[in-house]
């Protein structure tokens, strides 16, 4: 015999909200488009409910007495869902694109690499830049920092520093946000 116990069936997930006979409250204060907003006892609120062909569901649990509502629950709980998908789809999600220098980069790449952050910030995105300092080339740390303070000043228009060059092991970062969104 295995140590671990089997679950068997469904697990089941507990409900946000108290419901019929799960309310263990004596008195409740019943409230919506069809009650009159009185405190009642439980099994009158209940009977309330019944007799409409709907719920009573405990909204404020903490309130007293906790307040419920005469509402068709399964409609309740798809309303809840679906405001709940709205706030998710209007939250941003903040996307960060790195742009990688060598200490010795010359102006070509470096024009190429300004195209590529120019279309990054103006799709929304943050970007990273950063020079990469490989063996003994650490030794031109100046020369990186000039390149991402160059980098920041043909961006200025299109974006604001976040964060000033700073030197993080062998890489040196500079952090860029776009100054407005355009779609």
């Amino acid at each position: 015999m295995s140590k671990f116990k089997r679950r068997r069936g469904p697990i089941k997930r507990e409900e946000p909200y108290k419901v019929n006979q799960r309310i263990r409250a004596p008195y409740v204060r019943v409230v919506g488009e069809n009650a009159d907003n009185e405190i009642h006892d439980v099994k009158e609120a209940l009977q309330m409910a019944q007799d409409q062909g709907l719920d009573l569901v405990e909204i404020s649990p903490s309130a007293d007495p906790p307040v419920c509502k005469i509402i068709d629950y399964s409609k309740f709980k798809y309303e809840q869902k679906k405001k709940q998908k709205e706030i998710k789809a209007k939250s941003q999600k903040t996307v960060v694109k790195e742009i990688r220098f060598g200490p010795n980069t010359d102006d070509h790449d470096f024009n190429f690499k300004l195209k590529h952050a120019q279309g990054f910030l103006q799709d929304g995105a943050k970007v990273k830049a950063y020079v990469h300092f490989v063996g003994r080339s650490i030794v031109f740390k100046e020369r990186g920092e000039m390149l991402l303070l160059r980098f920041a000043q043909a961006l200025e228009e299109e974006a604001k520093v976040e964060e000033m060059p700073k030197l993080m092991g062998k890489r040196m970062f500079l952090m860029l946000a776009p100054k407005a969104v355009k779609k």
